[in-house]
């Protein structure tokens, strides 16, 4: 009975394979087989998890793709994908009652050393003072790994870990929310959100909040792991929330995004209607206190493609990255994306000033005029491609608040295009300077964030870039790969002045296959040393004043971690370093642009294990 058992289990994943060879074949091979701009390709598909694709399919990034399919069909297909994977998700569950705090653990602690949000603070300096760090520069080259965390079944670790009161908390794509001790990585609670996790955090001294890729806003006790409430941000099918909140006064500031731009490859989708926000909530109830759209006007039909199918407008100027919070002025600052379709707006690709207590627009500075672009301009059918076709500089990352030594003021921001801007708050974000550090594009430019001292800016650069595949036939194929001789770089760029202080190149991949130096993840800073991943899977600390790199740790390997969980590291991507109490937190591993698959989060320290 045991052997038939075995015999039916083998010859139903056979079906599945097969029958999900052809559904993808039908369904996602004309973007996966000769991907442009953020369509992942078919082989780093294939690093993924069958859990992991299946995640997407019904609550992530795929899910309106996935909706299209059964839940019988989205199964085969994740089945087909992920058949070389070793992994499965019986596995990673056996293993999850792993790596617990033993009773009687010390309690959530205030004043410790802490990174709190995504960019350590109100400012999004992503800087850590000395004694918070608890690292000097002359500590860095002496740091060693102290333990590793396994973060389950993914293939993306692209979020930012957070440390409040002696605990970390770390967020990962198959929505689970994991609270540790930050000194020895044991594992306090954990929750399962509805959808994935795409960013970090930010803490109360009672509660952590978080949104989904649902576009839902959470907060859960910071002691028990239970939910306080959750309240949904946007009604539109594709919305999602990226950015982490900031956290102010018992007030959590949202942004809001979406991944409408995607649905525009099917020529029969009506594109587009989303509008991105900013929403603040009642830290306490999770209650509105105010929405303010980034477009003023709603969408409305414009005109129609050559099949008769309706197109919208205007649509877009999302909020991707955690708002910035101007104590002074009674502000928040914002930065937006592109348009998904035409009209252009005037608040696309924009850094904009919002009243902190009502929401009201106070000043809008585009930087880039025209840029209403999606993902059907990448495809065969470009029906849904917007007649202007911008060139997709959204505005990844957040501004930085600084503050001169004159006593002016700045904020600071680099965007996709390539391009890092000084601009002047206080005189309605009069540009004083603008600098280029890459080449920009689709994948390019600076993406999820940069960080600031008293001097300098630290802004890396991603400019990822494929090149075609040719077959052992010497046949052209529509295959292309990741380029391993383009992208990465990391500059100091002068708060003043805008000129460039030190530029440090990348480093060249090698052989290594799946491989780019690309930089897009967001740095990090404590006094004398700027921490900053690469898609190469080195994480490296850079001398502050000249670029040098002190320290570098090539992270593709396994791991043996605290939790007992199977991990690797990989590519650096998404959220970067945080530093605190001596130890410095990081993710490994991103495959979604042929980069190098992982599942890590990493500890360093002087000390090591």
């Amino acid at each position: 009975m045991k052997r038939l058992l075995l015999l039916l289990f083998a010859f139903s994943c056979a079906a599945y394979s097969q029958d999900g060879a052809s559904l993808y074949q039908k369904h996602c091979a004309m973007c996966h087989e000769a991907p442009k701009g953020r369509t992942p390709s078919v082989d780093a598909l294939k690093k993924m998890s069958a859990t992991a694709i299946l995640k997407a399919l019904d609550a992530g990034v795929m899910r309106d793709q996935g909706h299209a399919l059964s839940a019988q069909e989205r199964a085969s297909v994740a089945t087909y994908l992920a058949a070389g994977q070793s992994n499965s998700g019986r596995e990673v569950a056996s293993q999850a009652a792993t790596g617990y705090c033993k009773a009687g653990a010390d309690p959530v602690a205030s004043g410790k050393s802490a990174w709190n949000g995504f960019g350590a603070g109100l400012v999004n300096a992503r800087f850590q003072a000395k004694e918070a760090a608890g690292l000097s520069a002359a500590d860095v080259p002496k740091l060693k790994l102290k333990w590793a965390f396994g973060l389950g079944d993914i293939t993306n670790a692209r979020g930012q870990p957070v440390i409040v009161g002696g605990r970390l908390f770390a967020a990962s794509s198959i929505g689970k929310v994991y609270a540790l001790d930050a000194q020895s990585g044991c594992l306090y609670w954990t929750f399962d959100a509805e959808a994935p996790v795409r960013s970090g955090v930010v803490a109360s001294e009672s509660a952590i909040f978080f949104g989904d890729a649902k576009a839902s806003a959470y907060a859960v006790d910071i002691a028990s792991g239970k939910l306080v409430w959750k309240v949904h941000l946007d009604d539109h099918p594709a919305a999602v929330i990226t950015d982490t909140p900031n956290l102010f006064k018992g007030v959590l500031y949202f942004g809001v995004s979406s991944l409408e731009e995607f649905l525009s490859q099917k020529p029969e989708y009506e594109c587009c209607a989303f509008r991105g926000s900013v929403m603040a909530l009642d830290a306490a109830t999770g209650k509105t206190i105010w929405k303010t759209y980034t477009i003023e006007q709603e969408s409305k039909p414009t005109t129609k493609t050559s099949a008769g199918v309706q197109r919208l407008g205007p649509s877009g100027a999302s909020v991707w990255s955690t708002p910035t919070v101007d104590v002074k002025r009674n502000a928040i600052y914002v930065a937006t994306g592109d348009n998904y379709s035409d009209p252009a707006s005037e608040t696309s690709d924009a850094v904009m000033a919002l009243d902190r207590g009502t929401g009201k627009v106070l000043w809008t500075r585009q930087m880039t005029a025209n840029d209403a672009f999606n993902t059907a301009c990448f495809g065969d059918d470009k029906s849904n491609c917007p007649e202007s076709r911008g060139p997709d500089f959204d505005f990844g990352q957040p501004p930085i608040l600084v503050s001169l030594p004159n006593g002016n003021r700045e904020l600071v921001i680099g965007q996709k295009s390539g391009v890092v801007f000084g601009v002047d708050p206080d005189q309605q974000g009069k540009v004083l300077w603008q600098t280029r550090v890459g080449k920009g594009g689709p994948l390019g430019g600076c993406q999820w964030g940069s960080a600031a001292d008293e001097k300098y800016m630290y802004v890396a650069a991603s400019d990822i870039n494929w090149r075609p595949i040719k077959d052992p036939a010497g046949q052209n194929t529509t295959k292309v790969e990741i380029d391993p001789t383009q992208g990465g770089g990391l500059s100091a760029i002068e708060l003043v002045s805008g000129k460039t202080a030190w530029s440090a190149l990348p480093k060249a991949c090698g052989e290594r296959k799946n491989c780019t130096p690309a930089q897009p993840g967001a740095v990090s800073a404590i006094p004398g040393v700027v921490f900053e991943g690469s898609m190469d899977s080195h994480f490296r600390a850079y001398s502050s004043s000249s670029g040098e790199v002190v320290w570098d740790f090539d992270a593709a390997r396994d791991f043996d971690t605290v939790n007992g969980q199977k991990a690797h590291g990989g590519s650096f991507d998404g959220g970067g370093a945080a530093i605190a109490g001596g130890v410095v937190y990081v993710y490994s591993g991103y495959g979604q642009w042929g980069g190098i698959a992982g599942n890590v989060l990493l500890a360093f320290s002087v000390d090591g294990k």
